[in-house]
Parts: C-alpha cells; structure tokens; sequence
C-alpha cells in the first residue's frame, strides 16, 4: 500500500430534499465516513463534500402542499438532515444545496458544452398530461397496471413485482397520482444527451468494462447495459421538463428545466467549488481530466445507472475527469424485511437519537455488516443488541475499565516504559497494514472481526495474568504496573483501530491515555512514562432491550 500522501475526493448521494433521513440512507453515509475517516488517519488530503438534492416536481408539489415555497421547504429540510447528519458523527467538509448558484453556473455551462460537442438533440414527444393540475406527470407520478404482467398500482417507469421497465404510456390503466385523473397524451419538445452517440458507446464501454475498477456485479451489469461493439443497447436520455417545474431554466430553452437527474451529480462538483472557494483551494486542478487527483462517489445499487453510464458520459464530454471508481452498497432490510412503517421499523435518523440511542452503536453494528460487494445487509434488532453489548462494552471497552484504576491508584497512572515491546503488543502491533488494508477495501466486517479477535487475546492475557490478585501482593508491584501498562497500551491501539467506526469514543480514549489525536501512524508510538494516564471515565454505556422497542415505537 502506497505510503505517499493521496489527494482524494469523495462523496456519499445526495439525500433528496422531500423527506427524512432514515436509518437505510445512514448505511451509505456511515459507510463512506468510516472510508474518509480512516484516509484522513493515513495522513492523504482527503474531502468530503455532499448535498441535499433539491429539484423537481416532489419538492414543488410538497411544498404547495404545505403552504410554502419550493426555496422555504428546501432550507427547513436542510436543516433537518444537516442535524441528523451531524448527530451521526458524518464527517462532511461541506454539506450544501443542489439549488445554488454555483450549481446552476456548472450545470449550464456543462449543457452547452454538450451542445457544442453535437451529443444535444431537441425532439417532440408524447407525455402523459394531467388535465386537472394542467402539468405534464413524471414517470413516478403516474400509476397504472403493469404492461408486461399485469401488476396493479405500480409506476410508470418500472414494475416493483416482475422488474420490467417501461415508458408511462405504456400502462395499462394509468391514473395522475397527483389529482387521481386519468391521463392524457400530448406533444411537448424535449432534450436529450445523445448517450446512444458512438463516441458514448464507445467510451462508456472502455470506462465500465477496462479502465474503472468497478465492483464485479456492477461491472457485469454495466456490460448488460452497454452491451458489445455493434450493439448500440444505449437509449438517449431525456434531460429536460416542462413548467412548472422546480429547477433550473436550460440556457438556450425558455421555459424548459433540466431534469433533476442531470443537475443533481453536478451538484457533487457544485458543493466542491463552493468549499474550495471559502478554502482558497485550486477546483480546476481537481477536476480537469489530467488531474492527479482521486475522485469516489459512494452510492447505493438503485442509482448505479445514473452515476456508471450518464455521470461518467456527462463529465467525459463536458471537459472534466471522470470519477476514479464509483463504489455501491445494498439495501438495509430490518429482521429480514424490507423497512416498513405499518411495523415501525421505517426508523428515522432523529428518532434514535430522540430514543436515547448512541449512534456509534449503529455505525458499529452497520460496520460489521458491510463488505465491498452489493449485497444486501439486515438489522436484526436481538442481534443489534447482542453485539454491541459483547464486542464494545465487552470485549473493546472491559479492556480499559479493567486495568486503568489500578494503574491510577497504586502508579498515579505512569505505565512502564520497559513492557511496550510484549509479544502480546507486538502482534497487535503487527496487525496494522492488514486492518489498514480492510479498510481501504471497505471490507469493514473483516476489519472489525480482525480486531475483536484481538480483544479476544488482550482479554485473555488479563484474565490468565489476573491484577485484581496481584494486587493483593504487595511484593509484586512491579508486576501489577507491567500488567497493566500492557492492557492499556493494548487497549491504545484496539482504539486507534476503531476510530474511524467510533470516532466519539476515540476521542474520550485520547483524553483518557494523555494522546493527542491519534493518526494511523501512531500504532507505533506506545504510551510513555512521561505523560501519565488520567483517571478512567465511563466511554459508553449498554444497549437495554426495552430501547428496541421505545425506538419502534416512536415510529409508528
């Protein structure tokens, strides 16, 4: 693993701005924060930007629902999610809007860039209409039966039951979900990015299938969609909507908005550049294609489409880089279910935080379920509870609350310098690059097994060598202040380990041990005489079974 300093931007998806936060999007946000923190241990430049997306008719439609305007609901929303985020312990350099100028600046500046490069066609086409609103309906405002098996109430753009897609006015039955009308068909002049162009084909299968180190099943998907040399299986895609619409007005279009989807990515860029402007940073250098610099978006699965084929293809043409990798996770499903509000288990971000919880318990537990694959991964809530009561509190934290009094008592908390090189340490010690590089995989279960494991053996040293009977011997001080010094130093480095999952905890460790901040490297730094332990406070307290339900609960 390269050792020199990495310049490195990342960012999670963008929350979009029409509800709350809830425990399923924090498995995306945890994920990439554990990533980031643990980059910014390496020592890399690293930064981390997101932003609520905020376009399109939900946010039109909500708002006027609630009596507000579009720009009154985005900014309470905002606000929500910044808190939640914040409560997580989501380390974002920047947390911005897709509605602000910088966005609208790059967005218009990348479609005529697409113009210019021919890779722009203006068409008329059939929508559906809804008579009573007098607005043309997005695909997911229209329901209807679907055309290939016959399921009711589904979407206009895809079959929950069989997985088909299709065109809205391909349903069978089809209603407004907004006034309940039945819709009609008319003709309105849309814009689409030519992704079907040779030069997209082309680009996108060397980029998915060559260059990019995708995740296996998302490169095989990508080679479903883009298909071999000849195939041209690329559809176009339509990047404009008609008033009223919520968004931003195409330059060379009057009363034509982009489509969410096109300004919602560059709102990734548009979060940056309003950082690096309040950082005096250098955005070009960034994002110009001969950049030195890495670039990951951390997604889940149901948006891969959007970030493998349009992003990559949209930045290609428009003069910019292209992302380094793009990394996608699964669904959480909760007791093997999907998440459902009928059996409160739809949890919402603040309610955990409202029900008492810890959140380092959900980035913990989360951690132990995710992998670097798309699989799917389930909050069994018995399970929740079991394992962080056995690996923190019992495993991790024992370490410290079993040897830090006796070390404060008896040694005014100075650890014995001559012990530090202890076999025991010593491989905990070793363990570094292979944790390190767990992490860097974003295999954080193995990560996590690798160091309860060595809990597991500090814990076994402490119970074979046994301080609450030496101290009982006055001749064998030395003995007790030698056990003790290896626990705690131990205990050190098991907490360096886990900070980029626990970073709270870690902080209370570094006030406790006498550390400053403690970065990857430190591994290598033992606790010294010099600059003596102080007396142990409680770093967290027990998950009580009753909690799982106060938190269900509180959702329904």
């Amino acid at each position: 693993m390269s050792s020199s300093p990495r310049r490195i931007l990342v960012t999670s998806a963008l929350p979009y701005a029409n509800g709350q936060i809830h425990i399923g999007h924090l498995v995306e946000y945890v994920q990439t924060d554990i990533w980031v923190r643990y980059q910014r241990m390496r020592g890399h430049e690293v930064h981390y930007v997101g932003a609520d997306d905020t376009h399109g008719t939900p946010i039109m439609l909500r708002a006027e629902k609630e009596g507000l305007t579009p720009k009154e609901l985005i900014a309470n929303v905002w606000k929500e999610h910044k808190r939640d985020f914040d409560d997580f312990l989501i380390s974002f350099d920047n947390y911005y809007t897709t509605d602000s100028p910088e966005n609208e600046k790059l967005a218009q500046s990348i479609y005529l860039k697409l113009r210019d490069a021919g890779l722009i066609e203006k068409r008329a086409i059939e929508q559906a209409y809804d008579p009573v609103k007098e607005m043309f309906l997005p695909d997911r405002f229209i329901k209807g039966e679907c055309p290939k098996c016959g399921a009711k109430d589904q979407y206009g753009d895809n079959c929950e039951k069989c997985g088909a897609t299709y065109s809205p006015t391909d349903l069978k039955n089809p209603f407004s979900v907004v006034s309940g009308a039945t819709p009609i068909k008319k003709v309105s002049d849309h814009y689409f990015f030519k992704l079907s162009d040779p030069r997209c084909e082309t680009f996108l299968r060397e980029w998915t299938q060559v260059r990019t180190p995708l995740q296996p099943e998302a490169r095989n998907k990508m080679k479903e969609w883009v298909g071999e040399p000849g195939e041209s299986k690329l559809g176009d895609w339509d990047i404009s909507r008609d008033a009223p619409y919520f968004g931003f007005e195409i330059p060379d279009a009057p009363g034509k908005y982009f489509y969410v989807w096109l300004d919602a990515p560059i709102g990734y860029y548009a979060s940056f550049l309003n950082y690096c402007t309040n950082k005096g940073l250098d955005f070009e250098e960034w994002v110009k294609p001969d950049t030195t610099t890495e670039q990951y978006h951390f997604i889940g699965k149901d948006i891969l489409y959007f970030h493998t084929l349009f992003w990559p293809a949209t930045l290609q043409f428009a003069g910019y880089r292209t992302p380094t990798n793009v990394f996608a996770h699964g669904f959480l499903t909760v007791d093997g279910e999907k998440m459902s509000k009928s059996r409160g288990t739809l949890i919402s971000a603040h309610s955990v935080i409202e029900s008492g919880f810890n959140p380092e318990w959900f980035r913990y537990y989360f951690a132990t379920k995710l992998n670097d694959s798309m699989e799917d991964l389930d909050l069994n809530l018995q399970d929740f509870v079991a394992r962080v009561n056995s690996d923190l509190l019992g495993k991790y934290i024992n370490i410290a609350s079993r040897s830090a009094g006796f070390l404060v008592k008896r040694f005014g908390g100075v650890v014995s310098d001559e012990v530090m090189n202890n076999p025991l340490l010593e491989e905990i010690r070793h363990s570094s690059e292979k944790i390190a590089a767990l992490y860097e995989g974003r295999e954080y279960a193995k990560a996590l097994r690798s160091i309860m494991e060595l809990a597991d053996k500090v814990n076994g040293f402490v119970d074979e060598n046994k301080p609450w009977e030496i101290a009982k011997d006055p001749v064998r001080e030395a003995d007790l202040q030698k056990v003790c010094s290896v626990t705690l130093e131990a205990f050190r480095m098991l907490s360096l380990y886990l900070k980029p999952v626990i970073p709270q905890v870690a902080d209370g460790v570094e006030e406790f041990l006498s550390l400053p901040s403690l970065s990857w490297n430190d591994v290598n730094t033992p606790l010294s005489s010099k600059n003596p332990i102080k007396a142990y406070k409680h770093l967290m307290t027990r998950v009580e079974a009753p909690q799982i339900e106060t938190l269900l609960a509180a959702n329904l």
